[in-house]
């Protein structure tokens, strides 16, 4: 096996003020391991402290209200002792239209017009059909963007190092950014600036708490998943807007899935690296990322860091097994979601 020891990518490096072992991210992975009322098992502080080998940890995302649930037992805010020298930041998430009448007490969804996502919710009953959601009203936006702040003080007490703001993979606040998705015709809809002004007010309120060097915000502007949600019509135009107000506020990072979720790295209306060097903090690149393909974006100064999510599933130690070239322990679908530490925490190490 081949000693990568001396790969650019798992030596240490920064963010911001923050000393990093390595350039590995774990990214944030929904487990669906929580209880009705949004509480993890025990066995996932013991989940996380397992994978603190990267150089940053990225919880699964994590519900900043009741109406943000779109998962059965998907957690909300929640306090993690983890008791290795990780470091860690919680992930806001509100999932929008992504949900089910199931996971909302018979209320429907909210959305920023009703307009049907394709697919299927994963709810307490098993999977079922999406809805047609609710168009929230203007006077109902500033609530949420309060949820925000309140989520982001929450996260603070609990003892968290940062929070990444989740504006992707066609949740709440990119279905506001689309144009697909969001039909409005009041102030928080229309024109790019208007499609913005909401995820970016809910980011200020996170900021106000935070600070913005402990912030960071998660962007998808090349995935249809979920919902078959189609890109947004001046996609370069809308993202780099997106990308410049993210920049002036000088925020920590920005992390990109680079393509389609799980499905594929082509992106030909998206130019990822033309959106990195728009913004002045990192740039986390994630989807589908080898140690080969990190080295060689690495060099080309495309991205600082990168997320691998699937292969922490079944590899606690994933950073040590890059390092040695250990061959990677692959996780059965059936132990992605839902269940208990079986699967999830009891993992073994090389």
């Amino acid at each position: 096996m081949p000693d990568r020891s001396s790969s650019s990518v798992l030596q240490p490096t920064t963010l911001g003020r923050h000393a990093l072992k390595n350039r590995i991210v774990m990214a944030p992975l929904t487990r669906s391991r929580s209880s009705d009322r949004g509480v993890p098992p025990k066995f996932a502080a013991d989940y996380y402290s397992q994978r603190a080998g990267a150089g940053l940890i990225i919880s699964e995302a994590t519900n900043i209200s009741s109406q943000a649930i779109g998962y059965a037992l998907t957690p909300g805010i929640w306090s993690d002792d983890h008791d290795r020298d990780g470091l860690f930041f919680l992930q806001l998430w509100h999932t929008g239209r992504i949900s089910h009448p199931d996971l909302q007490g018979g209320a429907l969804p909210v959305a920023p017009s009703a307009v049907k996502p394709v697919g299927q919710a994963f709810t307490k009953d098993g999977m079922k059909d999406h809805v047609t959601p609710r168009a929230l009203e203007t006077d109902e936006i500033p609530p949420i963007v309060e949820d925000y702040r309140r989520a982001a003080l929450n996260a603070k007490a609990a003892g968290f190092d940062g929070v990444e703001v989740h504006s992707a993979n066609n949740y709440l606040l990119e279905q506001f950014v689309r144009d697909s998705t969001n039909k409005r015709t009041d102030r928080y809809g229309g024109s790019i600036e208007n499609r913005l002004r909401f995820p970016l007010e809910a980011i200020d309120a996170v900021v106000s708490v935070w600070g913005p060097e402990r912030v960071g915000v998660r962007l998808s502007p090349a995935t249809t998943m979920p919902g078959e949600t189609p890109l947004d019509r001046t996609v370069m135009e809308t993202y780099g807007n997106y990308v410049d107000a993210l920049s002036a506020r000088g925020l920590l990072y920005i992390h990109d899935i680079e393509g389609v979720t799980q499905q594929t790295r082509d992106a030909p209306d998206v130019n990822f690296p033309a959106l990195r060097k728009r913004f002045r903090g990192a740039y986390i690149a994630n989807n589908q990322y080898t140690l080969d393909l990190a080295e060689e974006v690495l060099a080309k100064g495309d991205a600082d860091l990168f997320s691998m999510g699937r292969p922490f599933i079944a590899n606690p130690d994933l950073v040590d097994r890059l390092r040695t070239g250990a061959p990677l322990a692959e996780a059965p679908k059936q132990y992605w979601y839902g269940g208990g530490s079986v699967g999830y925490s009891d993992w073994p190490t090389m």
